[in-house]
């Protein structure tokens, strides 16, 4: 006891007791906890009602995994593709960084090649950094670019270490450790992945290994990052969840019991049972700083959690953006779909076409009156999406004026009102439609083309 450091907390003024007594547990059969993940069930969450406290960090950040992760589930960006966006993504961070770090594959000719460009760019964030499995081999690809930062794959449930890499906990460890070991040696900063970390054994294997971790941070002089990955989706943030599901408790572990500075703990989350979002949140507010995120989430399997959601996560909790110029959202997205010819789905938060489209008839009514009643906040100040009223039998010709301005970005003396010709013939062409039985909403692709025949006929311009 006397050996134990107590030191005062800075969040609740509290002194505490070091406490390290989590030795690894090598266990000679592997613990897959078969009573919350019986493969033959919907897998189970349980409860012990162990509640631990918030821990919110003095700073949070982004980290962006889309030309990684984002990557394994689509066809390969070109090198001209990963530059724009990286472009964008340091322009969406905002002049504090708060998108800290963009990780890249090294392995082609091409993901080197958009590894060096994007490092020309000279920007201080993103950080370009990389990925590569706990193998010497790929740490060479590492050590020839001159990454000063990398992530590592060190898997840590007993699914991947014994079934998939055929070891002992005990082996996997000094494997790992060699490894991070020869990244130290060299200079470059390891980002450790403990892969699959909520269908792991927290305190008998991930606790004692990060412990190991820290203290080769501390032998060398420089950082070691702990990059918590929820592979699988089975995080949870339900107060009194257990471990290994709960995410606050894998927190609370991975700072209280492992020694692990907020500053040096990431949150990486998939979308398997929709909690990405707030399951990254969570990890935010019981004192991970980063949390690592793919645009759109596009990602392995039902993809990792979307970068532009925690961008305005970010600002509900911190009362303030902080500088991120969120328009950049809808820049991207415009260049996914132009560019790219990738096709989000149209009720996407805050980049579906249809995510701030109002189309049952009460709402468009108050709409028209007030748009705070039913959007969800300044969507053209903060996007540049201007609220948009879904044309119907119930819009009225200022309905079909406000459409025709929102959509085409009308304003000032080109804006249209309710007495326009244009918009009577529309809404004569709307009322024959419903008064031969539609039920269904005008489409926009109805729209543009019945506006573009009114303007033919009428020979004027809109625009």
């Amino acid at each position: 006891m006397e050996n134990r450091r107590v030191f005062k907390n800075l969040h609740n003024n509290l002194l505490e007791l070091e406490e390290h007594m989590y030795p690894l547990a090598d266990v000679e059969k592997p613990n897959v906890f078969r009573n919350l993940f019986p493969y033959d069930e919907v897998p189970k969450i349980a409860f012990n009602d162990r509640i631990v406290p918030h821990n919110f960090p003095d700073e949070i950040w982004i980290t962006d995994t889309t030309f990684r992760d984002g990557q394994q589930s689509r066809e390969p960006y070109t090198t001209e593709q990963i530059v724009t966006i990286y472009d964008y993504l340091h322009k969406l961070g905002g002049p504090k960084g708060l998108i800290r770090q963009s990780e890249f594959f090294l392995y082609s000719k091409k993901d080197r090649d958009a590894v060096y460009k994007c490092m020309e760019r000279g920007y201080e964030f993103p950080e370009v950094t990389s990925w590569i499995r706990a193998s010497k081999k790929d740490f060479e690809l590492v050590k020839e670019i001159g990454m000063k930062e990398t992530g590592i794959l060190v898997s840590c449930s007993d699914y991947h270490i014994f079934y998939k890499m055929k070891m002992t906990r005990r082996e996997a460890m000094n494997h790992y450790l060699s490894v991070v070991r020869e990244c130290l040696e060299t200079g470059v900063a390891p980002r450790c992945h403990l892969e699959d970390i909520t269908r792991s054994d927290i305190y008998g294997f991930v606790i004692p290994f990060c412990l190991e971790l820290m203290k080769l941070g501390d032998e060398y002089g420089m950082p070691v990052k702990i990059r918590a990955c929820d592979t699988m989706g089975y995080g949870v943030n339900f107060a009194g969840a257990v471990i290994p599901r709960s995410v606050q408790g894998i927190i609370y572990g991975l700072i209280t019991h492992a020694g692990v500075p907020s500053e040096m703990l990431e949150w990486h989350g998939h979308n398997d049972f929709y909690k990405a979002v707030s399951n990254s949140t969570t990890a935010w507010l019981y004192g991970a700083s980063a949390v690592n995120c793919s645009l759109f989430g596009i990602g392995e399997r039902t993809g990792n959690t979307p970068l532009e959601a925690m961008v305005f996560e970010y600002a509900q909790l911190k009362g303030t953006l902080d500088g991120m110029d969120t328009t950049v959202i809808t820049e991207l997205a415009d260049y996914f779909k132009d560019e790219i010819g990738y096709k989000l789905p149209s009720r996407t938060p805050f980049v579906g076409k249809n995510f701030n489209v109002t189309r049952a008839g009460i709402h468009a009514d108050g709409l028209l009156k007030n748009e705070e009643i039913y959007n969800i906040f300044d969507t053209e100040k903060f996007l540049n999406r201007p609220v948009l009223v879904a044309v119907s039998n119930t819009s009225g010709l200022a309905g079909i004026a406000h459409w025709i301005n929102t959509y085409f970005k009308l304003k000032d003396e080109k804006a249209v009102d309710k007495n326009s010709p244009v918009v009577y013939r529309v809404k004569e062409w709307v009322d024959k439609e419903y008064e031969g039985g539609r039920v269904t909403v005008i489409t926009d692709k109805e729209l543009i083309e019945i506006i573009q025949r009114a303007c033919d006929e009428l020979e004027i311009s809109l625009w």
